[in-house]
């Protein structure tokens, strides 16, 4: 029966998390496709890649895994060689005993070595189980930390295209379905191959019409693998994107669990839910119903194949057929014909491990694609040479310093020399057009300085472009047109780790970590002291609500900092960027979801955090600018006002309308 698939259709919550750019490229490979045979094709094209890679992490631990090899061989050696005996035990000592012929110390003296046979299978079992597990852990450690490792190099449009929720599924369900993958799926169909030879040679070895016998069931049973195992492989390809649309989701409601409950959205989150589960249990239900035929169907077909061998043995013992045999003409036996039950059982069942392990295969090859998927992902590109050195000054001219003096400059090679250009922080845009997707323009001609020293202020309604020219700074972003120059330097020039460290930012949103009130101070700079630390809690106007806390400095806070109130945990991300010192700020106004009390608190500390900084701010209330150098007004991406708080009041325009009308843009 051929299985039709028409296109996919979305839930609401997979229009909003599902829509990745894996999603996409799955799509367009055509591997949530219409039809078993495109997915079958788009399948293997996709597993000999996957495969490849898997494997080369196995050959990170070649030695345990030329261990587990081995007890594998011996395994397989093993039931080969106990088939032999059973049969051997049947002609030899079974039969003659109806006739009263039998040997009791002789048939001991060989069930014993039969025995022995079975505890050397055993033992090399368990060695083989003891030492995969070793490999597997291991694997998955490595696994994780290259992930990890890649990630960190990931630019930031990484991050903005794709759900938090989603990431993490690389790390929790992909990465299980590549254990899979590794610490069974592999080794499994490696064992079944040496399992498989050593079987096929030895049932060659009793008769080779009865194997050419089972051969016929082999491929009945390989027809029905490969029709099942193709109907269900899209399913699992689809469950695997549905499972990382719902952990986006659960991800989300989550960290908005106070919005929900404030809008009373509780019912209406239920029912999001249940649509996406259900659209997951829909997937996974019709993947593994495929997968579930493959068991009873192979199991019957086995005992058919048992049965039937032994009508036919039992034909050739009793009518005295001619046997063939691969090393010729040789009469069966009856010990033979069970000998090769046996053998042909053993044959049927590791064909019948394999179709059971196909749907598997599949939903690891689609778990481990995912994973790969992230770590070829493309790496932020660092094309910059010029780099930031500690300097020390001496009789007028900058040079590198070997010990830190507090005095930076940038190091540039000009012409076979090396040039220090002091680092003061003067940063200009020239004609500056960009957008994150080409085909829309999010910044048009965008040209403004800011003198060291001086701050900068952007206004602008949401979406005016004003978070996207402090991602251009640091170059989260690269511009399409125009130039960007940090003291001179084009900032295309300068190495993104050291053009990152000269800047600081305070961002609307904090983002604090795990640990101690003092370890995250210290994230700014990590080498700083204690007395650094409570230094800049000082400047950030954060030391004395630290000193009244339990435990100071060392209080212990969660990475959302739940037990600090909102100016708090601004504070503290004040303070840390203050033991940065970097000569360039970056304000995305923090005082905007704060009281007013609040406010006067946080504004002082940002005040003197600004104190000689060249500083960029984002506004949202107008009154936390009057102070600046030059206040920009943006509108649909382009600077349409510039000026001094009084120079822009005096000319009535957009800026003396939001002024006058209401002190808050938003």
């Amino acid at each position: 029966m051929r299985h039709e698939q028409s296109e996919p259709v979305l839930t609401s919550v997979e229009r909003r998390y599902g829509s990745s750019e894996h999603s996409k490229e799955l799509q367009r490979r055509g591997a949530v496709g219409r039809g078993a045979r495109g997915m079958r094709m788009a399948g293997q094209k996709l597993d000999v890649g996957v495969l490849k890679r898997a494997v080369a992490y196995l050959f990170r631990y070649k030695a345990r895994c030329a261990l587990a090899v081995v007890c594998m061989l011996v395994n397989a050696g093993v039931s080969v060689v106990a088939a032999r005996f059973i049969g051997t035990l049947i002609d030899d000592y079974i039969a003659p005993m109806a006739a009263g012929a039998v040997d009791v110390p002789v048939l001991l003296s060989y069930i014993l070595r039969l025995a022995a046979v079975f505890a050397v299978g055993v033992a090399a079992m368990f060695i083989n189980s003891r030492s995969f597990a070793k490999v597997t852990q291991g694997i998955l450690r490595d696994i994780r930390n290259d992930m990890f490792a890649h990630m960190e190099t990931l630019p930031v449009r990484y991050f903005d295209s794709n759900t938090f929720g989603d990431i993490m599924s690389h790390y929790t369900n992909d990465t299980d379905t590549l254990r899979q993958l590794i610490s069974q799926t592999i080794p499994n169909m490696f064992s079944a191959a040496v399992s498989m030879t050593a079987t096929l040679v030895t049932m060659l070895l009793t008769s080779v019409w009865l194997t050419l016998f089972v051969i016929v069931f082999i491929v009945l049973m390989t027809m029905v693998t490969t029709r099942i195992g193709g109907a269900s492989g899209r399913y699992f390809v689809a469950q695997q994107r549905k499972l990382g649309a719902l952990n986006g989701f659960i991800e989300e409601m989550i960290n908005g669990q106070k919005v929900v409950k404030v809008f009373n959205h509780e019912e209406k989150a239920m029912e999001e839910f249940d649509e996406a589960n259900e659209s997951l249990f829909g997937a996974a239900r019709k993947a593994n119903a495929f997968g579930a035929l493959m068991g009873p169907i192979m199991n019957n077909m086995g005992h058919l194949q048992y049965v039937l061998i032994a009508v036919l043995g039992a034909m050739f013992v009793s009518l005295g057929l001619q046997n063939l045999t691969i090393t010729g003409i040789a009469a069966l036996t009856l010990g033979n014909v069970v000998a090769f039950l046996q053998l042909s059982r053993n044959f049927t069942q590791t064909v019948n491990n394999i179709a059971q392990q196909m749907s598997a295969i599949v939903m690891a090859m689609a778990g481990a694609k995912r994973v790969f998927d992230l770590m070829d992902e493309a790496p932020e590109v660092n094309e910059g040479a010029v780099t930031l050195v500690n300097s020390t000054e001496e009789d007028g001219v900058i040079r590198e310093s070997e010990a830190r003096t507090g005095t930076w400059a940038w190091k540039v090679r000009i012409g076979g020399e090396t040039v220090y250009i002091p680092l003061k922080g003067d940063v200009r845009m020239s004609h500056v057009d960009f957008g994150y997707v080409p085909e829309k323009e999010v910044l048009h001609d965008i040209t403004l300085y800011a003198e060291p020293g001086q701050k900068v202020a952007f206004v602008g309604a949401t979406g005016a472009g004003k978070t996207t020219i402090t991602n251009l700074i640091n170059r989260f972003y690269d511009i399409q047109n125009g130039d960007i120059t940090y003291d001179g330097i084009p900032v295309r020039d300068i190495r993104k780790e050291d053009l990152r460290r000269s800047l600081g930012m305070v961002l609307q949103d904090v983002n604090l970590f795990s640990g101690t009130i003092r370890e995250n101070i210290r994230y700014g700079k990590l080498e700083a002291t204690d007395e650094e630390v409570e230094a800049a809690a000082k400047l950030a106007n954060a030391h004395d609500f630290i000193t009244r806390l339990p435990e100071g400095y060392d209080t212990v806070i969660d990475g959302s900092g739940s037990s600090l109130s909102q100016g708090q945990r601004q504070l503290i991300s004040i303070a840390r960027a203050a033991i940065a010192d970097p000569p360039v700020m970056i304000l995305d106004e923090a005082t905007s979801s704060i009281d007013t009390r609040t406010e006067a608190i946080v504004q002082r500390g940002m005040d003197s955090l600004m104190e000689g900084r060249t500083v960029f701010v984002i506004a949202h209330r107008l009154s936390t600018v009057r102070n600046a150098d030059v206040i920009m007004v943006l509108e649909h991406g382009t600077i349409i006002e510039r000026g001094t708080h009084d120079q822009l009041i005096a000319a009535k325009g957009k800026y003396y309308r939001l002024y006058t009308g209401a002190f808050e843009l938003e």
